[in-house]
């Protein structure tokens, strides 16, 4: 018997897997939630399985996700960026990766970690939703709001409140998987 999942991600392979495998899985490390972070601001204005079929390539292209070397990437690395078919290639995007590299290097020597701060504002662990349709969930809450605002005004760039809710979605600050999907206790 097939086990019931949340509708957003029926159809597609690489969909499926990462609703199974990732989505909704409280993250606490630095290295990974710099990653969604990364990931999800590429997302502004484009769907998640664009920049899911595209992941493998930022790995390859950001040096693994490694924070410290993202943060001191030059004109050259830039320009080199903007060439990668592999990617999106837009020039504000590109720039805000090593702008958001930078910010996040600030906020874990100020915090401790990113985790933590990311985590204070939950109270270290995820809500949890009662969603029975995926079609019902926020695209944005206070939370999010607060997030984004505190994001903002340190510099982040590309972290509205909705790609801030994603991110949490994603990292299972917030569970949000319908309350009949297999994975809803699972996370």
């Amino acid at each position: 018997m097939e086990k019931h999942k949340c509708g957003w991600c029926i159809g597609d392979d690489m969909y499926e897997a990462y609703h199974d495998q990732e989505w909704g899985v409280p993250v606490y490390d630095d290295q990974t939630l710099f990653e969604f972070l990364i990931l999800e601001t590429m997302q502004a204005g484009l769907s998640w399985i664009t920049i899911l079929k595209k992941r493998q390539n930022y790995f390859n292209a950001l040096d693994q996700f490694d924070i410290h070397k993202i943060a001191a990437y030059d004109q050259a690395k830039q320009d080199e960026l903007l060439l990668n078919a592999g990617i999106i290639r837009n020039k504000l995007k590109v720039k805000s990766i090593i702008t958001n590299a930078q910010l996040f290097l600030e906020i874990q020597k100020e915090h401790g970690s990113f985790s933590k701060f990311m985590w204070d504002y939950v109270d270290g662990k995820p809500i949890k939703n009662k969603w029975k349709n995926y079609k019902d969930t926020p695209a944005n809450t206070a939370i999010s709001d607060q997030i984004s605002k505190d994001l903002k005004k340190r510099g982040f760039k590309f972290v509205g409140s909705t790609i801030i809710y994603a991110f949490m979605q994603a990292t299972g600050m917030v569970n949000d998987h319908e309350v009949n999907c297999h994975r809803y206790e699972e996370v």
